[in-house]
């Protein structure tokens, strides 16, 4: 997907389903903002291709992904307004949706790892690309639905995003078998995510009251 090596079949794959989710979550809460049918496409696009295209951006990584294969475009605007009619089905699939979410994150930040190190960014920048991949296109849906950001206020996320890019970014400096690691940073990063929502692992969080 996000420029990962043509040898990573299925994380290409997993890649289009984590698209496809994405692109039908914001797509859902798209309809609980009560937008019409534009806004629906326009928000599941932004949602499922924002990541990568902020990445691109800062790492002066061009063409951006989604102007290189428009199909991408395709996708997930489709994936969007078929989610307006069959919202009712979609709905109860929150489980589903919570797992191919997971997917999504840890596809997405190897792939961000990955088109960094092309670019033959240091470390810090490496797992920073990762993480923008994977989180930015959920914030940009939060906040254009008006929301506190989903990654500020739930079960580790970009924790998760950052985990994953440092694992995966082993296999840079050590110099491992590619798909072998690739493999192993997939499961990683998932039964992370995973776990995190099963025992709702959280991050401290910063209370203060101003009782003036």
């Amino acid at each position: 997907m996000w420029n990962l090596p043509p040898s990573d079949t299925v994380l290409h794959l997993l890649s289009y389903v984590a698209l496809t989710a994405q692109a039908m979550t914001a797509a859902l809460a798209a309809g609980r903002r009560s937008m019409d049918w534009a806004g629906v496409c326009m928000l599941g696009c932004i949602t499922a291709l924002g990541g990568g295209t902020i990445r691109d951006v800062l790492l002066g990584h061009y063409p951006l992904v989604w102007v290189q294969n428009p199909s991408y475009l395709a996708l997930t605007a489709i994936a969007a307004f078929a989610t307006i009619l069959i919202a009712r089905i979609v709905h109860r699939l929150n489980l589903a949706f919570l797992v191919l979410d997971a997917i999504g994150l840890v596809v997405f930040t190897m792939a961000g790892c990955d088109v960094a190190w092309q670019v033959n960014a240091s470390l810090p920048i490496v797992i920073v690309a990762g993480m923008i991949t994977g989180c930015a296109g959920g914030v940009l849906r939060d906040i254009l639905c008006n929301d506190v950001p989903l990654l500020f206020r739930s079960e580790l996320y970009a924790s998760v995003s950052v985990a994953t890019g440092l694992f995966y970014a082993t296999a840079f400096g050590l110099k491992l078998n590619d798909e072998l690691w690739t493999a192993l940073t997939f499961a990683f990063g998932l039964t992370l995510r995973l776990l995190a929502i099963r025992y709702k692992w959280e991050m401290p969080k910063f209370v203060f009251e101003d009782k003036r």
